[in-house]
């Protein structure tokens, strides 16, 4: 038995980099709140069952191997860090409503990430981690990671990044996400724009009135109760956002596979 688990160690090692490199790039389970020391332990526990639940080829701690640890390392990576390109459309959806609203220069520090974040922005991203708990996005997200090794597998050494295809697709999933990101704040730029009109309309009527006094305060006034109208069609661009971010990542993995 214990002759069995040395021979499974290094098909363990290698699943545990995967793992690890998805959780370190992937939205949600990478932000510094949450203790290292969980993320190892979950890293660990999602590989011992992805380690038996699998077929493991034989493998030797030989110079391949060496190439094969930095080739987990590259395909956990690259599969987290699309998956959060995306959903940060949330992000640049609220960085487009500060610019309505007036609230660029009040960026805050986000301490899920430690970066800048806008202030909207911030606001809109904790709600749509919350709904994509709530949808259990992140069971989805789990099994990416789990059935990544039915398009990549272990002992594939080459990925092909160097494809047209490949970047393509990442630059047309970055494309969808300003897409939705502008979807997401259509609705409140839009009414805030009829806002500028009137009050445009208002300066050339009353020029005394100075309209950057007046416009910051009306714009916030009338800009809260508008979004607060328009949240539910926020959540459903945020379950297309959801789609889009699985489509990317299977698109992905089919790519580095060979498929």
């Amino acid at each position: 038995m214990t002759l069995e688990w040395m021979n499974q160690l290094p098909v363990f090692l290698l699943v545990l980099i995967r793992v690890l490199a998805f959780f370190t790039s992937m939205p949600l389970f990478s932000y510094r709140t949450i203790p290292a020391s969980f993320k190892v332990g979950l890293g660990v526990f999602f590989a011992f069952i992805i380690v038996f639940t699998i077929e493991t080829p034989d493998m030797e701690v030989d110079s391949t191997y060496i190439l094969l640890i930095f080739k987990e390392l590259l395909v956990g990576l690259s599969i987290g860090l699309l998956a959060g390109m995306i959903i940060y459309a949330v992000q640049v959806a609220g960085m487009f409503l500060d610019i309505a609203f007036g609230f660029l220069m009040a960026n805050v520090i986000d301490p899920q990430t430690g970066a800048q974040s806008p202030l909207m922005g911030g606001y809109l991203y904790n709600f749509t981690l919350l709904f994509l708990l709530a949808v259990d996005g992140h069971h989805l997200i789990l099994d990416g990671i789990y059935y990544s090794y039915e398009f990549i597998p272990l002992d594939q050494l080459a990925l092909p990044f160097g494809e047209e295809a490949v970047a393509y697709h990442i630059l047309t999933s970055f494309s969808t996400m300003f897409m939705i990101a502008f979807q997401m704040s259509f609705p409140i730029i839009g009414s805030l724009f009829l806002v500028d009109v009137a009050l445009g309309m208002m300066s050339r009527a009353v020029p005394q009135m100075n309209i950057f006094v007046v416009g910051l305060p009306l714009k916030i006034f009338a800009g809260l109760p508008i979004l607060a109208i328009t949240m539910p069609a926020f959540f459903m661009a945020a379950d297309r956002l959801f789609d889009e971010m699985f489509t990317a990542m299977r698109t992905l993995m089919e790519m580095l596979g060979g498929a």
